[in-house]
């Protein structure tokens, strides 16, 4: 009868020589990984010994500069797996980046900062890919030729020869495609990633941001790797960057070591074809985040101390999950290890919802969804409303028949580590964030943008660049351009007088048939952070808020809804004739005050609903009838009316000549090309631009001259024009809001 203290060492030295697999062949290595990779223990010859007390001396200190690519004496012959530290590239850089308090650590005796995003265990293991087993051979070895030889399990990359070939496309590449604004201040003949880590150098921030497409045109099996193993790959080109960049700035001192973020995977695919073989592969998926949680702290590394000897050692998550030692390798106790949570480390994580786009749904399909983790500097990075482009790595999570088994189910559930996040907004007004506009902006873009705004003709031609292909309705063109520009916010709350809104609220009612939908749609896909919605599918808690219960926590949340999500933007409601009066109540306050009370199921608060309204109307009567006034047609109630800016009538005058330059236009759509069109109208992306830098740079203020000029047409003009246009049962006051619009 054995003693109980032998017992568990016996049953590791069977578990060590069972466990241990067969060295993968080539072929295997290039399969899949999602039908090949698996947990393993890190077992080796060691465990067939006594475990050690303490580190030996060899332990402590760092390994030579070769020890990553070479097996180390007693491993040589057997060409057993090596481990290596794949957590930071500090960790097996040259020999003076791993000296704490040097300057090549980044920051000076720094802790060991791992990739939360990537999801990796902290050990690699690399096995030899053209060998079966021992051979006499292997004695004699260069370690250089071993190095060569030697691949991440599971997988056909070699760290040496991946590194060596990241390292020389960023020392490289050289972008002859590159746009203008997506390069502002650097030179297109020199290599932009070497720019990249000069601005590193110069702003501080570690991070690198890489288009794939980049790498696919210039190493094509380094991008397959690429998308292929990304949890091996990255922490791969974290090393070769970091590598080059303490190389070329010695003296440098950063937060923490760079890390690679790619970008623009071209295995971008739609939300609804992920299929399983896209696990555990970086894939890059568009939508609009409707979403995000609170800041969840998610265990990265577990300190466990045994209750019996006080012996500590550290766990590191897999894949967000920690295995609990069931033994003390000090004492040989089961079950004497417990969790010391002062001692653990943790990471910021955040939870988002990803809706598929509008416009890349289909017809009469309803929109999916996914879950994005976010983790660190990605935090609150995105807000719901945006519209974004997301890289990151498919993972797919066991579920559970029992919290209290290990059997799972056959289903699994699946979310997204978020990478790298990349407004999609490019077509739209004010899509980027706020630095990005900065860089957008050149030099030479902005002196364009004045010399335009000096012309006479300026608030013509913009009018006339927005929606060209409808025909005449000037007027109304220019208003929205006004909506567009918006107004300056206006805060007296030291005095009291509390806050006046800066977004303009625009009607649009008349005959059917005259582009009021189309206006509509048009602002909808300018503007970045704008909603489209009809009044008949619309309800009150559609438009607000809607109190949801978390299929995570089970906590109720609080879903917003049109009016929250197009905060800072315009929200479209067409139809709006057909609304119910309950869900146009929920209006009066977003439209005056620019929030939305809520106190539903307990959740008492107060949102931001800083929106401007582009609301279309048909009359009653399907036609306007001009016998009647304008409250008898539309049918709306007068305290939501007073709340418009602007009410455009849109009518269809039934004249012949009208109807022939109407045709006229509509039919020169198709035989103009598209020099004569540009020729016509202004370029849109200069439209965009002109808008976009008045937002951000131009902050007018009401001259004397101009203010005097408004007192005498607020007197004279509309107080006659209204009394002569209206009815005295429908008489319409010039409000206060009215005058502080104009």
């Amino acid at each position: 009868m054995s003693s109980p203290a032998s017992t568990p060492s016996r049953r590791r030295a069977k578990r060590g020589r069972t466990s241990n697999p067969s060295t993968p062949r080539s072929e295997d290595a290039r399969s899949p990984p999602s039908q090949r990779r698996r947990a393993e223990d890190s077992t080796s010859t060691g465990d067939l010994q006594p475990m050690p007390t303490s580190p030996g001396a060899d332990m402590q200190s760092p390994p030579p500069q070769d020890a990553l690519f070479s097996s180390p004496p007693q491993f040589r012959a057997s060409a057993l797996p090596l481990d290596f530290d794949i957590s930071s590239p500090l960790t097996y850089g040259t020999p003076s980046s791993r000296v704490e308090g040097t300057p090549r650590s980044g920051v000076r005796g720094t802790p060991v900062r791992q990739r939360p995003d990537l999801g990796s265990a902290r050990k690699g293991r690399q096995v030899d890919l053209h060998s079966d087993g021992p051979a006499a051979d292997d004695i004699i070895t260069s370690e250089q030729t071993l190095g060569q030889k030697l691949v991440i399990w599971g997988t056909d990359v070699n760290v040496a020869t991946c590194k060596e070939n990241f390292q020389r496309f960023l020392q490289r590449f050289i972008d002859h495609h590159a746009k203008e604004e997506e390069n502002v201040g650097l030179d297109p003949n020199e290599p932009l990633y070497m720019q990249r880590l000069n601005e590193i150098n110069v702003i501080g921030e570690p991070f690198l941001n890489v288009n794939c497409e980049h790498i696919k045109s210039f190493d094509k099996n380094l991008y397959r790797q690429l998308i292929s193993y990304p949890q091996e790959v990255i922490p791969t080109f974290d090393m070769a960057v970091n590598e080059v960049f303490f190389d070329r700035f010695p003296d440098s001192i950063l937060e923490h070591q760079i890390q690679v973020r790619p970008f623009n995977a071209l295995k971008t695919r739609n939300m609804r074809s992920l299929n399983p073989e896209d696990i555990d592969q970086l894939i890059t998926i568009s939508g609009m985040v409707i979403r995000s949680s609170q800041l969840i702290p998610e265990m990265q590394e577990a300190f466990f101390q045994c209750q019996v000897c006080a012996f500590t050692t550290r766990v590191e998550i897999d894949r967000g999950r920690i295995s609990e030692p069931s033994v003390c390798k000090h004492c040989n106790t089961t079950h004497s290890m417990a969790l010391i949570h002062n001692r653990s480390m943790f990471s910021d994580k955040q939870m988002i919802k990803l809706q598929e786009s509008p416009e890349d749904m289909p017809a009469g399909q309803t929109p999916h969804t996914v879950v994005l983790f976010a983790h660190n500097d990605l935090v609150d990075k995105v807000q719901p409303g945006d519209r974004v482009n997301v890289t990151g790595i498919y993972r797919a999570v066991p579920i559970r028949v029992n919290p209290r088994m290990s059997n799972v189910k056959s289903v699994y559930k699946t979310h997204i580590d978020v990478i790298h996040y990349r407004k999609t907004d490019a077509k739209r007004l004010h899509g980027l964030d706020e630095e990005a506009e900065q860089k957008l902006f050149s030099e030479k873009r902005v002196e364009m943008l004045k010399e335009l705004s000096r012309k006479p003709d300026i608030y013509e031609r913009l009018a006339s660049a927005l929606a060209p292909s409808i025909y005449e309705h000037e007027d109304i063109k220019k208003g929205i351009l006004l909506q567009l520009f918006g107004g300056t916010r206006k805060d007296f709350s030291h005095t009291g007088r509390g806050n006046f809104r800066a977004e303009i609220n625009i009607l649009l009612c008349g005959d059917p048939g005259t582009s009021k939908s189309q206006l509509l749609q048009y602002v909808y896909n300018l503007v970045p952070r704008g909603q489209y919605t009809s009044g008949k599918g619309s309800s009150a808690v559609g438009l607000t808020a809607y109190v949801t219960k978390d299929p995570e926590t089970r906590q109720l949340v609080l879903q917003t809804g049109a009016l929250v999500l197009s905060d800072n933007g315009i929200c479209c409601i067409d139809e709006f004739d057909k609304m119910n009066e309950s869900t146009r109540s929920v209006l009066h306050e977003v439209m005056e005050q620019q929030t939305l009370s809520i106190a539903k199921a307990g959740i008492i608060c107060q949102l931001n609903a800083r929106t401007s309204v582009l609301a279309a109307a048909n009359p009653i009567e399907s036609q306007w009838n001009p016998k009647k006034t304008t409250i008898e047609n539309i049918q709306l109630p007068h305290t939501l009316l007073s709340r418009f800016d602007l009410i455009f009538l849109m009518l269809d005058p039934r004249d012949e000549a009208y109807d022939r330059r109407l045709a006229h236009h509509l039919v020169a759509l198709y035989y103009q090309s598209e020099e004569q069109m540009e020729e016509e109208f202004m370029d849109m992306a200069v439209l965009k631009d002109y808008i976009a830098y008045a937002h951000s740079s131009v902050m007018p203020r009401l001259s004397e001259e101009a203010s005097q000029a408004l007192i005498e047409a607020i007197t004279k003009e509309m107080f006659e024009e209204a009394l002569r246009a209206l009815a005295d049962d429908d008489f319409l006051t010039v409000t206060g809001k009215t005058v502080r619009l104009l």
